[in-house]
This record gives structure tokens, C-alpha cells and sequence, in this order.
């Protein structure tokens, strides 16, 4: 698992390997990954965007940003906690991950950006 704290707000992020599958005549690794945001500030804040940097080793990186997470943009009062659960298709059996989320103050509209930490997307062979 990897950790980061922006602003006092932590983001844990834990990764599964799932296998593989084909889509297209094409041979993807599959990756599960498990985020969970705890807001440790004293501020209420809404999770408003994504943004996504996704590296493959036999592809081009890939970015992706959108609209909150899973089709919702959550909400965290003082020391709520959020997880939500996501994929990706690798061409190849290793990778990673980075991004960040942007963040509003709820009371003032201020907005800043949390850091996603750096995650490996390995399959279990490449980790021993």
C-alpha cells in the first residue's frame, strides 16, 4: 500500500492483479485498485475531479481526467473516510499509476489539488 498526505487529506491506494482477459484480439493485464481518502483537515471538502497519469512499459502513458470518482463526487466532513474501487488494462504485465484529485472547500469554494501517490501495477511473478 502507498500513502500520502496533501492538505491534510491522506490518500491510501492498494492494488490487485487480476488476471487476464481479451478485448479486441488483444492480450490486457488486468489491475484492480482500492483508494481510500481520509480527511484529516477541519474543513468540509468535495471531491470535484480526477486526474490520472497511467504508464505502461509496452504502450504510451496514458492520462485520463474527469468528473469525481465512480460517477459521484463525495463529500467529506472533518474526519470522514471514502474508498471506492477501480481498474485498468495494461498491455504489459508491469506498470504504474500517479495522479491527483481536486478538491473544493465547501464553505468557501477554494479549490486545491491532493496528491495521488506513485502505485506499481505488477503481476505477482515481477514481485518476488
Amino acid at each position: 500500500m502507498v500513502e500520502q498526505i496533501t492538505q491534510g487529506v491522506k490518500i491510501s491506494v492498494k492494488t490487485k492483479y487480476n488476471g487476464t482477459s481479451y478485448r479486441n484480439n488483444r492480450l490486457y493485464y488486468v489491475f484492480a485498485y482500492f483508494v481510500t481518502i481520509e480527511n484529516y483537515s477541519n474543513k468540509t471538502i468535495e471531491l470535484t475531479h480526477r486526474f490520472w497519469e497511467i504508464f505502461d512499459s509496452l504502450n504510451k502513458t496514458e492520462f485520463v481526467e474527469g468528473e469525481g470518482v465512480i460517477g459521484q463526487t463525495p463529500v467529506l466532513k472533518p474526519n470522514d473516510t471514502y474508498s471506492y474501487s477501480s481498474g485498468c488494462f495494461l498491455e504489459s504485465n508491469v506498470g504504474a499509476m500517479k495522479g491527483f484529485y481536486t478538491m473544493k472547500d465547501v464553505k468557501t469554494f477554494e479549490q486545491f489539488k491532493v496528491t495521488i501517490p506513485t502505485f506499481q501495477l505488477a503481476t505477482p511473478i515481477l514481485s518476488n
